[in-house]
């Protein structure tokens, strides 16, 4: 028996808006947050193709059919005084698993870092995903457990923005 074909990484392109929400739509599911994904594919257009792309996407297929995705956009370090690149999200689909795809990605991700002169490649990742985290020691990842993402959405944001200073 034949083994399968490595995963083809291509930029993703404005006729893959819908794909791409519907792959942000299930690792919202497989994150146990669907309800938090209200993006649409008219705000995908703006944020990915508009005159200032705030991310980048990345498609991984396998055999021709879509399996995974990486989602990311450039960060600053002002300690390491030079861009990063941040993954907001990275997703391969349950029947894809286990072939290579994850790595694929994060490999792609990290030489992008390094061809564009970044100073790190970071990203966050749910407390309970274990099999996530056990994913990025082995690629060599550590935690920064010092540190506690901090939020402001929503109202909160509203409220703040329309504060007096």
């Amino acid at each position: 028996m034949s083994q399968p074909a490595p995963p083809v990484l291509r930029p993703a392109r404005r006729d893959d808006l819908p794909l791409v929400l519907a792959l942000i739509g299930e690792l919202a599911g497989y994150e146990r947050l669907a309800d938090e994904a209200v993006a649409t594919v008219a705000d995908l257009e703006g944020a990915l193709f508009g005159p200032r792309p705030a991310a980048e996407v990345v498609i991984a297929e396998c055999d021709g059919q879509p399996a995974g995705f990486a989602l990311f956009f450039v960060s600053f370090s002002t300690f390491v005084g030079k861009p990063g690149l941040y993954l907001e999200d990275l997703f391969v689909r349950p029947p894809f698993r286990g072939r290579g795809v994850g790595r694929r990605l994060m490999v792609h991700l990290a030489r992008l870092a390094v061809e564009r002169g970044y100073g790190r490649f970071e990203w966050s990742v749910l407390d309970w995903n274990t099999p996530a985290i056990d994913f990025y020691r082995r690629l060599g990842a550590r935690p920064m457990d010092a540190w506690t993402v901090q939020r402001l959405d929503g109202e909160a944001l509203q409220a703040l923005a329309a504060a007096v200073p």
